[in-house]
């Protein structure tokens, strides 16, 4: 697969098109930000090891029935992936009380939410990526009735297996958020699944070992990935 032109440069990643129409590149950079790019700093290591989780997270969710965006590990830092259409909203779920749903609703952080809840978000940095409902999504034309159905079926059933999978390894799924696109007319889980769009708790401390360790200035946040990429199984 020959890598060709940069498409688009996100925060954290680089997408650059391939020989293959249906098939991007995607990287995985060191570099890091919170606050709709507020805070930003590099940090060794980081691309190599989200690019690996990402992986290995994929692989147990397609063998559990979530079609997904990645194809092949490529390198240290690349991935091969289908090109998606995406679609501009991200699906979240809490399985407990953390981050904006605190500041938001004023519950204690850390009380367990039975049911999980579930959110749409519209992804826009601009606007800090509000808050928005399937009216909203349908209305503007972002996503129709029976993908948006898919999609949240899709995310709940990354919940059952996810939290399987950090849960044998002595971790907590705080919450995390997922975004889709569509492939050959299918709804496909894209972008990634990592320690930057997720909330991972230790089970016994209930210690930080996510990307909060940046927003708050907590320090080790390579090693804290680390930690829980080597629990699960994560070959770095």
């Amino acid at each position: 697969m020959e890598k060709r032109e940069e498409l688009y440069r996100g925060k954290a990643k680089t997408v650059f098109t391939t020989d293959d129409a249906d098939r991007l590149i995607l990287q995985f950079r060191n570099d890091t930000s919170a606050f709709d790019g507020e805070k930003i700093d590099q940090l060794e290591r980081k691309g190599m090891v989200n690019n690996k989780f990402n992986h290995f997270i994929m692989q147990k969710l397609e063998a559990a029935g979530v079609p997904t965006q990645v194809d092949a590990l490529l390198s240290d830092t690349e991935s091969l992936v289908k090109k998606l259409d995406m679609i501009p909203v991200e699906c979240v779920v809490r399985n407990r009380a953390a981050g904006s749903l605190v500041r938001r609703l004023g519950v204690k952080e850390g009380i367990e939410l039975d049911p999980p809840t579930f959110e749409f978000f519209l992804k826009n940095d601009a606007l800090h990526d509000p808050m928005v409902n399937e009216s909203h999504i349908i209305t503007f034309g972002w996503a129709t009735e029976a993908q948006i159905a898919q999609m949240k079926q899709l995310t709940f059933k990354v919940n059952q297996v996810l939290k399987d999978v950090f849960g044998n390894a002595g971790l907590v799924l705080v919450d995390y958020k997922l975004e889709f696109g569509v492939f050959n007319g299918e709804i496909v889980l894209g972008d990634e699944f990592t320690p930057d769009g997720c909330r991972l708790w230790d089970a016994e401390t209930l210690t930080k070992m996510d990307k909060d360790r940046f927003r708050q200035g907590l320090g080790g946040v390579v090693e804290a990935y680390e930690e829980v990429a080597k629990r699960i199984g994560v070959s770095l």
